[in-house]
């Protein structure tokens, strides 16, 4: 699996930054770690642990300091060094401009140099938040991801199983899909999974027997989505009259994607199930788990209380039949 990476280019378009080295390539230049650096250390002249390979702000703190030592010979060379490094770019917040030496030392190693309006707390944690998405790391599955009452739920199963039938069901009933046949995920946190579509299939079904239908066109926008936390995994699977199949679900099944553990019910099918129903009461049933409500444990609570109610009254029951006895 290749590193993700995002261009400078991108970067630039995606947070409406102003460019003040546009003779420099930016489409070549490539962002692979989802963090940033301030350069304040750096402008002193101490370059120990320097992580190079990030994205470099320079803020208020940063430029005023520059301001001040503009004059200084040694800040001209450490200025020159750190350009050597070859940064994917340097960034000025607050709608700072970089000074001649920048720019020469710029376009002598080739870095861009931008700006932003924006101020540097608010930007830094906006480019932190948008690297980490774009630079999470990915992995493709084959299977069919839709939004079930706000409820990201991924079918899984072997080719032919009805998987792309059962999404055009939800379409029909007014859910939304977000891809069918490849699901790309991206590890977004320790606790967040991100599915989206490849862009070429984006929107498309492929039905057997029929072909390749488009979503969007045939149901509306309101029925396509682009990007969707994956929150259950339903795993389709043909019906075996041998197989042990829990019916209480009184004990949770995972399904593992880079690391992260996501709840997985493995769905036994055979003709005249309604996969669409069984799909929407699984993810019904998943939000009642997270507000707190567990059906299975209400019922076990039920008869396992009303086990030791009876036994409770045979146990009293028994004490009177032995005291008139004595």
């Amino acid at each position: 699996m290749s590193e993700p990476s995002v261009s400078v280019t991108q970067l630039i378009h995606h947070l409406e930054l102003i460019n003040h080295t546009p003779e420099i390539n930016t489409d070549e230049i490539l962002v692979t770690k989802p963090d940033i650096n301030r350069t304040a250390l750096q402008l002193t002249g101490f370059f120990d642990f320097f992580e190079a390979e990030r994205v470099q702000i320079i803020g208020f703190v940063e430029h005023s300091y520059l301001e001040k030592q503009r004059h200084d010979k040694q800040l001209h060379d450490i200025i020159d060094k750190l350009m050597s490094y070859k940064v994917p770019c340097i960034i000025f917040c607050r709608d700072l401009e970089p000074n001649e030496d920048f720019l020469e030392a710029a376009r002598k190693y080739g870095v861009p140099l931008l700006t932003t309006k924006r101020a540097t707390s608010d930007f830094t944690a906006e480019i932190i938040r948008w690297l980490g998405v774009e630079l999470a790391p990915t992995i493709s599955v084959h299977g069919v991801l839709v939004d079930v009452y706000g409820e990201g739920v991924l079918i899984m199963g072997e080719s032919g199983i009805g998987k792309s039938e059962a999404a055009l069901e939800l379409m029909k009933r007014g859910h939304r899909l977000v891809s069918d046949d490849v699901v790309e995920i991206k590890r977004v946190s320790d606790a967040t999974l991100v599915g989206t579509s490849p862009a070429v299939t984006r929107h498309f079904i492929e039905l057997r027997g029929i072909g390749i239908i488009d979503v969007r066109m045939l149901f509306g926008v309101e029925h396509v989505k682009e990007t969707q936390s994956i929150d259950l995994v339903i795993q389709l699977e043909d019906w075996n009259r041998d197989a042990d199949y829990d019916r209480l679900g009184l004990e949770e099944q995972y399904k593992e994607f880079l690391g992260n553990k996501v709840i997985c019910h493995n769905i036994p099918i055979r003709p005249g199930r309604n996969l669409a129903i069984i799909v929407e009461s699984a993810a019904v049933n998943h939000r009642q788990k997270k507000m707190g409500y567990n059906a299975a444990k209400e019922l076990y609570n039920r008869v396992t209380g009303n086990i030791r109610r009876k036994e409770e009254e045979n146990r009293k029951e028994q004490e009177e039949q032995d005291n008139k006895e004595e």
